[in-house]
């Protein structure tokens, strides 16, 4: 693995090396260095990052369309019209749906949902879904999350005389641009100079609602508390669609994950119990995205998503509980049933090079389930760092899903070779796609030739970012609590990382769960002689690894981490969650490097 130090841009902040933007910012030149290297170079940059609030919100109506599309529903509420809104299967498409329903309740109209089967209906805007609509006398269809590639759909809404609003924050296509919709709000669109591209289709829906509520509450309604509760169900979203957490995407998960810890809503409370959260310590990001929010794509993948619609919408705990209970089974549903697919496809892959080397990697299977083909992907791109695309065959139409590493558009990919779908769609990173399965080899040899003509084989190494480098001493808890200052941590604001040279194994690795390491690390070099304790590293799946490096006790490492806390009442306290690790170059005896630059520099 390749370690990359991050280079802060003193010139930009009028002396860093000197404190100057520390002493400014009142933070201690690690948390300084951390917020340029995120580009936040300014006071007060580093003042509306550390502390966002509602104040920070931009203005719905700086989205183009946003007028209309509030006069339209406020019409629809006035008129006691039929309203229904089309959301996607996914954590983000019901959470959307869910905030535009309750948004258009408070405001005293009244809508129904539809959420497509994955299975039976696949992803997108259907055209029976409108027409029955229409025959059910709705004039008003509102998408969420979904829609932006809807062209037909569009048409056959104006046939029917449905008027159509899509919420969106897909990419448009790139030569056909947007449907033919009443609106479209989407703030990727052509011409819309809404400050934050990075929504999901949540967040979108939530400035709509926000547009709806600051108009249309009744005068006993007050809006910020409303709007604090509705960023509870748009931090999960945004979170769960791994969108940058930046600019407005950071206000919606910081105070929606602040307002996580006293839930509300009987749907939240259940989901929270069945994940085994207490309310004991503040949620994080890391909770949503790897314990709630798969219990919520659980419905969406292997059943029914309109479960996760009725979980936030109900009133009765029972029931409430009930529903978050069955969500858990279906999750551990999906775990197996991911497990066995991932493991077929790692051994095909192994079994055939002329598939594992591809530039884009295209593998294909019988029947896989769909509700789990993108996290195969996704697992496929962790392990072998290139673009990956994993197909369901079923008979003579297949259904796939991809993910991609950060120098590979996957989106344009598609868009290179589109007349092999039936449909497609997605963002630069993460597509979804079905085609006829007897396409499938041609489609395999064109994304290799198009990823070929783009990717070297260095674009393939897997990279570590490293924030800083820092000495063992220097971690102590004021350091972790300046840290938690800087979550929720995700795409666009990542955890730091941190590396320390010439670190000494106090005692031999410990392995634990036949799949862990743990380690007592200390520093090679004291100040003084002085005793320095030793600091406890994990290395979450590492025993192989470890024991390839055969470490000894009084081995000198240089180490990438994360700063963690270990929250066990006997043997808890600051730990450091290792990210890699390498034997440090030779060293005399004093401790000190005699080959010059570390090697955890450079290439591993």
């Amino acid at each position: 693995m390749r370690w990359n130090l991050r280079a802060a841009d003193e010139g930009a902040v009028g002396g860093l090396a000197g404190g100057d933007f520390a002493e400014k910012t009142q933070l201690s030149p690690t948390i300084a260095r951390l917020l340029v290297t995120r580009g936040i170079t300014s006071v007060e940059a580093a003042q509306r990052f550390l502390n966002p609030s509602l104040d920070h919100l931009h203005s719905p109506y700086k989205m183009s369309g946003m007028t209309a599309a509030v006069e339209r529903v406020r019409a629809a509420i006035e008129r006691r019209e039929k309203i229904l809104v089309y959301g996607d299967y996914d954590v983000d498409g019901t959470s959307a749906i869910v905030i535009l329903m309750t948004a258009i309740g408070l405001c005293g109209g009244q809508a129904d949902f539809h959420v497509p089967h994955r299975i039976r209906d696949g992803y997108g805007m259907k055209d029976d879904v409108i027409e029955r609509a229409a025959a059910e006398n709705v004039r008003l269809i509102i998408s969420v999350d979904t829609g932006i590639r809807a062209f037909a759909a569009a048409e056959t809404a104006r046939r029917v005389g449905v008027d159509l609003i899509v919420t969106d924050h897909h990419l448009p296509h790139i030569s056909e641009g947007v449907p033919q919709a009443l609106v479209v709000l989407n703030p990727n669109q052509p011409g819309c100079e809404y400050p934050c591209k990075d929504l999901c289709g949540a967040g979108v829906a939530f400035k709509l609602a926000q547009a709806l509520m600051e108009k249309g509450l009744p005068k006993d309604r007050e809006l910020v508390p409303l709007i604090m509760s509705f960023l509870k169900m748009v931090a999960i979203a945004t979170i769960a669609d791994a969108v940058p957490l930046v600019d407005e995407n950071r206000v919606f998960a910081k105070l929606g994950l602040q307002g996580l810890r006293s839930p509300v809503n009987p749907g939240l409370k259940a989901l929270l119990e069945v994940a085994k959260f207490d309310g004991s310590r503040l949620l994080d990001s890391t909770d949503v995205a790897f314990r709630l929010a798969p219990r919520l794509n659980a419905a969406g993948r292997m059943d029914v998503a309109r479960d996760v619609i009725e979980l936030f919408t109900v009133k009765d705990m029972v029931r409430a509980r009930e529903i978050a209970e069955r969500l858990d089974r279906l999750n551990s549903d999906r775990q197996a049933e991911e497990a066995r697919i991932i493991e077929e496809i790692y051994l095909r892959l192994e079994q055939t090079p002329e598939l594992r080397e591809a530039f884009c990697v295209v593998v294909d299977g019988e029947n896989w389930h769909r509700g789990v083909i993108g996290i195969a992907a996704t697992r496929v791109v962790e392990r072998y760092c290139r673009p990956a695309l994993v197909i369901s065959r079923e008979g003579d139409e297949s259904h796939g899903s991809g993910r991609s590493i950060s120098a590979f558009h996957l989106l344009e990919a598609l868009e290179s070779c589109e007349s092999l779908f039936t449909r497609f769609g997605g963002h630069a990173h993460a597509v979804g796609f079905a085609l006829p399965s007897d396409r499938i080899p041609e489609l395999r040899s064109k994304l290799d030739s198009f990823a070929r003509a783009r990717l070297t084989l260095a674009d393939f190494e897997p990279r570590l970012n490293v924030d800083a480098e820092i000495d063992l001493t220097e971690i102590r808890p004021d350091l972790f609590q300046a840290l938690k200052r800087l979550e929720p941590f995700g795409l666009g604001n990542p955890e730091p990382v941190f590396m320390a040279r010439n670190a000494r194994v106090l005692l031999p690795p410990r392995v634990l769960k036949e799949k862990h390491i743990k380690l007592k690390l200390v520093p090679s070099v004291t100040n003084g002689g002085k005793f320095v304790p030793g600091i406890a590293a994990m290395g979450w799946r590492m025993a192989d690894r470890f024991q390839q490096e055969q470490l000894l006790a009084g081995d000198l490492v240089d180490i990438a981490f994360t700063l963690d806390h270990n929250d066990h009442p006997d043997f808890g306290g600051l730990e450091l969650c290792l990210r890699d690790v390498v034997k440090s170059p030779v060293t005399n005896a004093a401790g000190v490097s005699a080959g010059g630059e570390s090697a955890a520099a450079g290439s591993l």
